[in-house]
């Protein structure tokens, strides 16, 4: 044989054989979004999981003959960290809309990497650190500081997103539902705007503030003096504790004279998608509600004590109002908010009150140690459960159980002993879902506000792991959080501000109005909702998955607005894990 042929020959032979021959190009920004994973950041004892779906029309996974093989790489791409071949083919069309190839790589060291499948491209870049989630549990947090109502956020602390102040709320007019229409004006300055609207909810406002306060009391003081760069850092006192001060001022304004609570504090109907100062439209408060009055009682009983320390006479405050509340709310069981015909804003309606009366007894007791609580705690126990879209309806019974928890020198052990065994068995169920589930998440059903059901699933496991620390209960928190910070079928960091692909329309009047192209960053987009109430503003992929059922558009209020109650559980499970990761 001729010598050119033997060398042609050798060369193509070597070709085929040498794994080299796929080894990853230096970057040159070939990022796809058929990579899907974490794009903030892994600890450095967590598993890598990944997945490779091909989300085209029509297409299967790895197409055009692209290579089994993966790489990691550093962030340049100019060098191999490791190597390994891609885990089997899925079919997950029914609840995800991809055929796909998830993959487990061991954990890596602290550093910045990115994954490389030939024939497909680099993913998004991610990391792995110490800290993986403190940016992002920091962000969730000041989310809270830039839903500020009646406060102006001056360039020092909101940087590019400062604005002027809107609803200064200081004349609000009482609706005739509030029972006292003709009285005069109510001041009502502060508190957070619930969501991508201008209105204020006491229900929205108590549940969230309940679930921030858990964190504190679980972990200490995830955010100190100075970390949030509010107002009120350098005051001495804990930002995190400050930001919640900001709410519960504003709820306090909301009790009425015989301890019950106003349902909500809103315009007739929405305002437009404009500025908060430019929404002048009057606002009333509206409603009396007994779900309202209980879910306060919760709240400021639990700061109640979590405040002792920051403000011994504001704690008083705060107890006082919740004994009143509680009081008013025993003689009114049955005073259920339904929205009146001239109103269309948010009705946070619910028929049943046994879930916040429980959780107002179980905070009062915790705090007072009062007989009169526990006897009305074994005669309406809580009732520990999960199920998509029970968040601000029926999740604050589970916030009862967990706080009982906390306090077991005051609670009789068999009371405990039977909590404690109904949150194991609901968070090993949730383990095991996780394992059966197409992205690892806890959820298989995709409703109104879906992404909060992952965290406040994510928040159940944290309950467990305070009774056992099983490694698995965290495994499966941070499988949580990768599915709402990047992996999962959009490919979308839900969390505004974060990764490298994250949502840039919400629903959310300031990020709409502002004139900035990216939205307000640190709030959590509400994800997939098979319903698609909004699907006649909203284009949604055609024939979307339950998983795909999500539109990075702003009039998607049914899957891309904001909430508290969705931050919040967000804020408690990135705080946790940072408590018990990131050391």
């Amino acid at each position: 044989m001729p010598y050119y042929l033997t060398a042609c020959l050798l060369l193509l032979l070597i070709a085929c054989t040498d794994p080299a021959a796929d080894a990853p190009p230096s970057y040159a920004d070939e990022t796809t979004a058929k990579i899907q994973l974490n794009q903030v950041g892994y600890y450095p004892d967590q598993p890598i999981r990944f997945t490779y779906a091909d989300t085209s029309a029509g297409a299967g996974p790895l197409t055009g003959g692209a290579s089994t093989a993966y790489f990691v790489t550093t962030l340049s791409g100019d060098s191999t960290v490791h190597e390994g071949v891609l885990g089997d083919t899925l079919d997950w069309t029914a609840l995800a809309g991809v055929v796909a190839r998830p993959t487990r790589i061991d954990p890596l060291p602290v550093g910045e990497y990115r994954i490389f499948i030939p024939g497909v491209g680099y993913s998004h870049p991610f990391r792995v650190a110490k800290q993986a989630l403190r940016e992002a549990f920091l962000g969730s947090v000041r989310g809270l500081y830039h839903q500020r109502a009646s406060q102006a956020l001056p360039e020092t602390h909101a940087g590019e997103y400062a604005r002027a102040a809107g609803h200064p709320d200081t004349a609000v007019q009482y609706h005739p539902s509030s029972g006292r229409a003709g009285g005069g004006t109510l001041s009502s300055p502060g508190g957070w705007y619930d969501a991508g609207d201008y209105n204020k909810y006491v229900v929205n406002g108590a549940f969230p503030v309940g679930q921030l306060l858990a964190l504190y009391e679980d972990v200490g003081d995830p955010a100190p003096d100075g970390s949030l760069n509010i107002p009120e850092s350098s005051n001495g006192k804990s930002d995190y504790l400050d930001e919640i001060k900001y709410e519960l001022d504003w709820l306090l304004t909301m009790q009425d004279d015989d301890g019950g609570l106003f349902h909500k504090l809103t315009t007739l109907k929405f305002a437009g998608m404009v500025m908060p100062e430019a929404a002048t439209k009057t606002r009333f408060v509206v409603g009396k509600s007994t779900t309202a009055t209980f879910d306060f009682a919760g709240a400021t009983a639990q700061a109640a004590r979590v405040f002792r320390d920051y403000d011994p006479a504001y704690a008083d405050q705060l107890l006082a109002a919740a004994r009143r509340a509680w009081a008013w709310g025993t003689a009114n069981t049955g005073a259920f908010f339904i929205n009146p015909d001239d109103v269309s804003t948010g009705e946070y309606g619910d028929g049943n009150a046994d879930d916040e009366r429980a959780w107002a007894a179980a905070e009062l007791f915790a705090t007072t140690g009062e007989q009169e609580f526990y006897n009305d705690l074994q005669a309406n126990p809580p009732r520990v459960r999960f199920a998509p879209g029970v968040g601000w309806t029926s999740y604050m019974a589970n916030l009862a159980a967990f706080t009982l928890l906390r306090h077991p020198d005051r609670v009789p052990q068999e009371f405990l002993a039977g909590l404690r065994e109904q949150i194991i068995t609901l968070a090993d169920s949730l383990v095991d879902d996780t394992d059966r589930t197409a992205y690892f998440q806890p959820i298989d059903a995709f409703g109104w506000g879906s992404n909060s059901d992952v965290a406040n699933a994510a928040m159940l496991l944290a309950a467990a792991h305070r009774q056992e620390a099983r490694p698995e209960y965290v495994a499966a928190m941070r499988d949580a959080m990768n599915y709402l910070l990047g992996h999962n079928p959009n490919g979308v960091c839900y969390l505004t501000g974060f990764g490298t692909r994250s949502p840039q329309f919400i629903h959310h009047r300031p990020s709409a109005a502002d004139g900035i192209d990216a939205p307000v960053p640190g709030l959590l987009s509400g994800g997939p909702n098979t319903a698609q109430q909004d699907r006649a503003d909203t284009k949604y992929k055609p024939g979307a998955a339950p998983m795909q059922s999500w539109a990075d558009q702003t009039p998607s209020y049914a899957s891309n607005e904001i909430c508290l109650n969705w931050n919040a559980p967000f804020t408690y499970v990135a705080g946790y894990l940072e408590a018990v990761s990131g050391k």
